[in-house]
């Protein structure tokens, strides 16, 4: 792995005896804030440390899961799950890689509010709900798009004890905690306070959703805590895991290959969504961080940059020949690639906790506390303005503008496209063909998100990280009524919610001097691009 700034493995090997030199993994599960920041009286960082256990604890939780699953599927055929971020990502990697067991319900991750997939997720009447269970999930209790997804379908659900086909999945002493006992939920699952939402898959906001699909929870966990046992404290450093995956996050970020680049197999492809936001949110701040790229398909190498590390996850029976073929040239070319093969689809509970431990130790390595995200309410307090004051959105870029736009993007910088969309397959694909050809041409690496999924995701990082970032917001118009959709008890509807928030993050944006466009419309921006091409 040679590239022009030294021997990467080099590195890392030098920085793993330095780890094990000053006792950092040791210091770690001992939960030693002095680890990540000098100041010993950072409590938030002493109080974000319960994932390192929570497999442990989780297992004696599995039979009461498995009881409360054969309950659910006796009764419903559809879960709609309310979240957002760290409520929602875990769940929907755990649908997407395996499905619904024969005879459970399906699942459908509810994390956006444009109208069009709230609509679609929860559809208005006639449709009959009454075999749908809706599980809210949120950490505080108090997130803005969960609380608004519970209203409306809470009102669809309607007739009075509706609080039977709810569900909570939240903190303890947290307003939907109260919420769920005044209104009668079937249940609240309370979760350990001492666990952040981007590391708590292994707690209840992953393992409600996966026991109510079917999935061997208890096989998950102990996968997970086989991985939390070789990446112990009484493991050298060069032994284990998530220290020698850490080390080269970050090593490899120190000497500017900071565009973490995941290459994964098709049965574990949404595994990259989750890591996305583990990653940005956790070392995307203090001006540094580790830009994740999900989702660009590899080619040659001379699309890419000397910013590139490539990490591939190959899951047993899914080797890809051509996948092979390219990662091979691209080492060849220089370009440090680590490989990391999955036995079966259950190893991503080892992978959860891989990656969590691997993200603390970067976060060692850059200086930086990987447990707080002090930039993400910039946006959230800018939508509540824009609600508030009614103010108009920005005006979209032409098409001259976005031509500039595309011409300022140096080498080294990304490219991050912002879709406040429906996540639909038809958007996707032509996304997809849009990012893919701006890559090409400006070789530059690409990030590509729907939001509002995007703020609690790689927000923190577009932000706090480094300024290296080039940011375009695709909108498109306002709804008519008749295909907006209501929210019970609030004044603006899920289309002004969208279109607020799409707009309180250019500000932000904006604000720090990020170099942010709205375009209009996605046929103008696939005219722009085949220009630019």
């Amino acid at each position: 792995m040679k590239t022009e700034l030294g021997t990467i493995e080099g590195a890392v090997v030098r920085r793993l005896d330095q780890l094990e030199a000053a006792r950092v993994t040791r210091r770690i599960w001992a939960k030693d804030p002095t680890v990540w920041k000098n100041d010993p009286s950072t409590p938030e960082i002493r109080d974000r440390l319960g994932w390192l256990t929570v497999a442990e604890t989780m297992l004696d939780q599995v039979p009461a899961l498995a009881r409360f699953a054969d309950e659910v599927r006796a009764g419903y055929d559809r879960i709609v799950l309310c979240g957002m971020g760290g409520s929602s990502l875990a769940p929907e990697v755990l649908q997407r890689t395996f499905g619904a067991a024969p005879g459970y319900p399906a699942l459908v991750v509810l994390d956006s509010t444009d109208p069009r997939a709230v609509a679609a997720a929860v559809p208005p009447p006639p449709a009959d709900l009454t075999r749908t269970l809706f599980l809210v999930s949120s950490k505080s209790g108090t997130t803005l798009e969960s609380d608004c997804f519970f209203r409306y379908c809470w009102d669809r659900v309607g007739g009075g004890g509706q609080g039977r086909h709810f569900v909570a999945i939240t903190d303890p002493d947290t307003p939907l905690a109260r919420l769920a006992r005044e209104g009668g939920f079937r249940r609240a699952f309370l979760t350990p306070p001492d666990i952040g939402g981007r590391f708590s898959a292994l707690s209840y906001f992953g393992l409600v959703p996966a026991a109510l699909l079917g999935l061997d929870v208890a096989r998950l966990l102990r996968r997970a805590q086989a991985q939390a046992t070789v990446c112990g404290p009484d493991t050298p450093a060069r032994a284990s895991p998530g220290a020698r995956l850490g080390a080269l996050l970050g090593d490899a970020a120190l000497a500017g290959r900071d565009k973490l680049t995941f290459v994964l197999s098709p049965g574990i492809e949404s595994f990259g969504t989750w890591a996305e936001q583990l990653i940005a949110e956790s070392t995307g701040k203090e001006g540094t961080g580790i830009v994740p790229v999900v989702g660009e398909p590899l080619r040659d190498p001379a699309v890419y940059g000397r910013d590139r590390l490539f990490v591939t996850l190959t899951l047993a029976g899914e080797d890809d020949g051509g996948v092979a073929a390219r990662l091979a040239a691209l080492e060849r070319a220089g370009h440090p690639v680590a490989r990391q093969s999955l036995a079966d689809r259950y190893d991503l509970g080892q992978e959860f906790f891989r990656w969590e431990f691997a993200t603390a130790i970067a976060g060692t390595i850059l200086r930086i506390n990987p447990f707080d995200q002090p930039n993400v309410a910039e946006s959230k307090a800018n939508t509540t303005a824009v609600l508030e004051r009614r103010a108009a959105p920005s005006p979209p870029a032409d098409q001259r503008e976005l031509r500039q736009f595309f011409a300022d993007i140096p080498a080294g910088a990304y490219l991050s496209l912002m879709a406040y969309l429906p996540p639909l397959p038809e958007y996707d694909r032509r996304l997809q063909a849009i990012r893919v050809a701006l890559r090409d041409r400006l070789r530059v690496a690409t990030t590509l998100a729907y939001g509002p999924r995007l703020l609690h995701s790689t927000g923190q990082l577009h932000k706090g990280g480094p300024a290296i970032g080039h940011f375009l917001q695709i909108t498109e118009a306002a709804p008519p009524p008749s295909q907006d959709v209501a929210i019970p008890g609030k004044p603006f509807t899920f289309g002004a919610l969208e279109a607020a928030q799409a707009e309180g993050d250019l500000r932000a944006l904006r604000a720090r001097g990020r170099p942010a466009l709205r375009v209009e419309g996605l046929e103008l921006l696939e005219r722009a691009t085949a220009s630019a091409v």
